[in-house]
Parts: structure tokens; C-alpha cells; sequence
């Protein structure tokens, strides 16, 4: 019987191939990747410079506040009743004594009328007394005249004095009830007149609680009716924490901005600090007050601003970014490694006002420079920093 015939090897499938090919490239890849690396991770990045620049730098304490008027006034209602007529709307200009609201006078003048009508009653009653008074002193010289004549008893003389002294207190008492009236008068009239409402400063109406045909109740409290602010100087008021208020005193110089103000800066000085604290998540805040012209009225009420009280200043100087010194023992002295003709050198730097990101060279570097800054961090810009521009 002859041999079986001898089976022939199996070729790789296509797949198999390329799967091995693969493989292979990603190996290659890896091993150029980690030579790579090799070669290049140690290598650090080139050391970055800065040229001392002339510029500005100032130590601030910085703070978030509010803006109102520094001089307002809530006008408010003493009578109560309806307002029957309000001339005026928010934004209206007004002068003092303008007619600002009207509350329905009838019940008022009623009362008027009433003891006006009381106390000319009064007045007749006193003139009746007088008569009468008139009548009894006739009556008590007759009686006196009798019992000199001997032609009268001693009590007809007794009740003619007493007679003349009652009608002279019933006068008295009169006299007494007409001041009384006249008190009410006043009140009533008072009362009247604070029918009418008028301005008690001059400036702009800010708010209107009040419409008209709205019906007051000033028997609790005065309800106020509308507010008046002299817009044209405004104050901000900042919240300056307690590790700061120290630093803060009366007619300390400072500037803020506001959101809208496309980075004006209005400049002021510090006319109060409030000493009652104001507790906010137990963060203890002291209220320090700012006043600024505000001609062009650029400044509105409630306006958030950010308020910067300035310790120190100085304009066009060198300055150098605090990131490129060293601080030494001694306070205000500092080092910096400057790129000079032979490579870097080590100086010695005296600084003047000094802030979080800038310094004021006093000595020790010049104009033109080129100090080293840190090396960059993974994800920091490599570029310089520029200075702010001279105030």
C-alpha cells in the first residue's frame, strides 16, 4: 500500500499579516518616541527676560462698593388722606419749595373751619362775661354805698364782692378756652397746610412710592412718598476688611471704576470711615465713604464700583516685575540676575513702592536692563509682562 502523500504547510491568512505589520510600525514608533524623549526631556527651556521699563506702580488697598448720593432726602407724608394730584415723575428736576404732592384738604379745612367757628364763640362768651362783670361791679359800689348808709346787711355786701370775683374768673376761664381753641386752630391748620407737599432741597426725583388716587395712613409712621438726591457729587461706599482698616484714614487719596466705565478711573479722597462694623458670613467689614464730583452724571445710584485706596505711588519711574527679585534680609532690598555683555550677573536692587506684581527701582538697575524671570511653569504664557502706563 503506498505512503499517504505529505500534507503542505499552511500560509499565514492576509489578516494575520497586516495585524503583524501593525504590530511592528507601533514598536518602531515607541522606540523613536522614547529616543526621542531621551534625548530632549532633560533640556530646560530658555530663561525668560524682562526690560526695566518707565512706568507707574502703586500699593493699594483694594475694595468693592457702592454709589449714592451724598446728600438726599425722603420726603414723606404728616396727614393722612388721598393723593388728589402728583405733578412730578422720576427724573424731574425741582427746586426747593416746589409743590410736590397733593392729599385731599376737605376733611382738614373742615376742622378749620370748625374752631375758627369755636373760638368766635369764644370771643362773644368773654365779651358777655365782661358785661356781666361790668354789671356786678355797679351792683357791689351800690351795696358798699348802703352799708356805709347803714341801709344794708353785711351779707348782701359779702355776696356783691363775691358776685364780681366769679365773673372775673368766669373771664379768666374763658380767656383759658380761647387759647386752648387757638392751639387746635393751629394743629388743624397745620394739618391743612401738610396737604400740600413741597421740596425741601433742590434736585432730582430718584423714586416714587406713591400714585395718585392712593389713599395714605400717617397715624404709625410717616409713609414716604418720593426721595430727592442732589446727584451731581456721589459717594461710594466700600467694604474694607478688618485686616486692612488700619491702613485707612480721613483724606487718604483713592480712585474706583465701574463696570460700565470703560476703565475711567474718578478720583476722591476718604471723608468717613463708619466705626460700626457690618458682619457678612462672619467676615467683619468696616464702611469706608468717598466722595467724587459727578458733573456729567455719568454716576448713578447703586452703581457697583471697584475702590482702590492708595498707601504709596510713583510715576515715571523704572519698574521691574516683582517676579524677577529675590528678597534679601533686609527689607527693601532685594537681587536680580540681569543679562549683562559677559552672561548673567547677580546685582543688588533698591526698591521703592512695591506692589503684588510690580516694583520701583530706586538703585541697582537702569532703563534698558534685561532682568531673567522664573522659568515658565507647564501652561504659562512665555511672554513678558508689560508695565501699566504712566498716570
Amino acid at each position: 500500500m503506498p505512503p499517504p502523500p505529505a500534507s503542505r504547510p499552511r500560509r499565514p491568512s492576509r489578516r494575520t499579516l497586516v495585524l503583524i505589520l501593525g504590530l511592528l510600525a507601533a514598536c518602531a514608533l515607541g522606540a523613536w518616541a522614547l529616543g526621542w524623549f531621551g534625548a530632549n526631556g532633560d533640556k530646560a527651556p530658555p530663561p525668560r527676560q524682562q526690560t526695566v521699563e518707565l512706568g507707574s506702580v502703586e500699593n493699594a488697598i483694594t475694595a468693592v462698593g457702592s454709589l449714592q448720593p451724598k446728600t438726599y432726602v425722603d420726603v414723606g407724608a404728616q396727614v393722612s388722606g388721598k393723593v388728589s394730584h402728583l405733578p412730578v415723575v422720576i427724573g424731574d428736576r425741582v427746586e426747593k419749595g416746589d409743590l410736590l404732592t397733593v392729599i385731599d384738604p376737605r376733611t382738614y379745612e373742615a376742622r378749620v373751619r370748625t374752631d375758627k367757628a369755636a373760638l368766635a364763640k369764644l370771643h362773644a362768651d368773654r365779651r358777655k362775661a365782661e358785661a356781666q362783670l361790668g354789671l356786678s361791679r355797679q351792683q357791689r359800689a351800690r351795696t358798699e354805698r348802703l352799708f356805709q348808709a347803714k341801709a344794708t346787711s353785711q351779707d348782701s355786701l359779702d355776696s356783691a364782692r363775691t358776685t364780681v370775683l366769679v365773673d372775673q374768673a368766669a373771664i379768666e376761664s374763658i380767656d383759658a378756652q380761647i387759647e386752648q381753641a387757638l392751639a387746635e386752630l393751629d394743629a388743624d391748620q397745620a394739618d391743612l397746610d401738610y396737604t400740600q407737599v413741597y421740596a425741601t432741597m433742590s434736585g432730582t426725583i430718584v423714586s416714587i412710592a406713591v400714585v395718585e388716587g392712593q389713599t395714605l395712613n400717617s397715624v404709625q409712621s410717616a409713609p414716604d412718598l418720593m426721595r430727592i438726591a442732589d446727584l451731581d457729587t456721589m459717594t461710594v461706599k466700600a467694604e474694607v476688611a478688618e485686616a486692612d482698616i488700619t491702613a485707612i484714614k480721613p483724606g487718604m487719596p483713592g480712585y474706583f471704576t465701574t463696570l460700565g466705565g470703560g476703565g475711567r478711573r474718578w478720583q476722591g479722597t476718604v471723608r468717613l470711615i463708619e466705626p460700626t462694623p457690618v458682619t457678612d458670613n462672619d467676615v467683619v467689614l468696616y464702611n469706608v465713604l468717598m466722595d467724587v464730583a459727578n458733573p456729567d452724571g455719568a454716576l448713578m445710584t447703586d452703581m457697583t464700583a471697584q475702590v482702590f485706596f492708595l498707601k504709596d505711588r510713583a510715576e515715571n519711574v523704572p519698574v521691574v516685575p516683582l517676579a524677577a527679585l529675590t528678597p534679601t534680609a533686609t527689607a527693601g532690598t532685594w537681587t536680580a540676575s540681569v543679562q549683562g555683555p559677559g552672561g548673567l550677573e547677580q546685582r543688588t536692587v533698591t526698591t521703592g513702592v512695591v506692589n503684588r506684581a510690580l516694583a520701583q527701582v530706586v538703585d541697582g538697575l537702569a532703563v534698558g536692563d534685561k532682568v531673567v524671570l522664573p522659568r515658565a511653569t507647564p501652561g504659562a504664557t512665555a511672554g513678558g509682562f508689560k508695565p501699566p502706563p504712566m498716570l
